[in-house]
């Protein structure tokens, strides 16, 4: 699934840098898709590590 989205993100990145005239409200879209995109990747990528806690588990120092 990665794979499939990392590749769409870059076609869509490679039409969007290649010097062709879109209909504006084409060129709306795919900047959409693109920013959706990165997001759906970057959320993919944070699920597979792991959160770092800081600290000891039911340590008093933050109390005080």
């Amino acid at each position: 699934m990665r794979q499939i989205i990392g590749k769409i993100s870059q076609a869509v990145q490679v039409v969007l840098l290649a010097p062709i005239k879109l209909p504006a409200k084409a060129l709306n879209v795919l900047k959409y898709v693109a920013v959706g995109l990165g997001i759906i990747e970057q959320v993919m990528q944070d699920e597979g590590t792991e959160p770092k806690t800081e600290g000891k588990e039911g340590s008093d120092e933050a109390a005080e």
